[in-house]
């Protein structure tokens, strides 16, 4: 079974396809495979939620050495025969979805994310084993792509918090005041302020106050896992604080933590 998306990816899927954007284009904005965006929405659009799955039904992981998968070298386990680019070896299962499983390559899946989505998705039966070679052919015999972001005006404002000159506060004490920081990725208008604390509440006051200053809302917030907004990084997904989860959902923006 698929990993279940955690409620801030769910609600940004939503919140995104509220705002116009294509299943594919939500997909490489959140890093995911464009059929389970295509599945939320479903879901959404026939007023159902996703299942919860239930404890372990998850699958190993790929760096647990207690847990032996196929092909893992065990004694009396025969090794499976890694055909080499260009050899008669046997045809592999996953060639049918090449495109697939390139599409999540270059979209910064990992090859164990890739199999629970085609197992769960497409009917899927290899083993992850199998994927995951085939992933690294992939990836040998094509250079992932680099492509240039350009986003449209009000498509995405980037926010970060950075280190303020020591100045002498209220008390009489020398410090640093922390720099909250706002640019819009299309104008690159931006906007500052500093604050004592990094606080979630400090956090959502300073970017209400940057919407005032913008007189709008950006379609999505690109946040470097700050600790006022992301309580636990993730590559995939980050724990989003439930207030600014709430916060961005009041204001029908989508909030993207960047990869750690």
């Amino acid at each position: 079974m698929a990993n279940e998306l955690k409620v801030a990816m769910q609600q940004s899927i939503l919140t995104l396809h509220e705002a116009g954007r294509s299943q594919r284009q939500i997909a490489r904005l959140l890093g995911i495979d464009r059929e389970t965006v295509a599945r939320h929405i479903r879901l959404r659009q026939a007023g159902s939620k996703p299942a919860i799955p239930t404890a372990g039904s998850s699958p190993p992981a790929e760096s647990d050495p207690a847990i032996p998968t196929a092909g893992s070298g065990l004694p009396g386990e025969p090794k499976p025969a890694i055909p080499t680019a260009g050899s008669s070896g046997r045809r592999s299962q996953c060639e049918p979805l090449r495109e697939r499983i390139q599409a999540g390559l270059e979209s910064g899946l990992s090859a164990q994310r890739i199999w629970q989505d085609l197992a769960a998705e497409s009917g899927f039966t290899g083993s992850y084993e199998s994927v995951k070679r085939f992933a690294r052919r992939l990836e040998s015999s094509h250079g992932l792509p680099f492509r240039r972001m350009e986003c449209g005006p009000g498509e995405e404002a980037q926010v970060d918090f950075g280190r303020g000159a020591a100045v002498i506060d209220p008390e009489g004490r020398r410090r640093c005041p922390s720099l909250f920081r706002i640019v819009l990725s299309h104008s690159r208008k931006g906007y500052s302020e500093a604050v004592w604390r990094q606080t979630t509440e400090t956090f959502i006051r300073v970017l209400e106050n940057a919407f005032r200053h913008f007189g709008g809302v950006p379609h999505t917030l690109v946040i470097d896992n700050l600790r006022a907004a992301v309580s636990r990084a993730d590559w995939y997904e980050p724990d989003v604080h439930p207030k600014l989860r709430d916060f961005c959902r009041h204001y029908g923006t989508a909030v993207l933590p960047t990869r750690p």
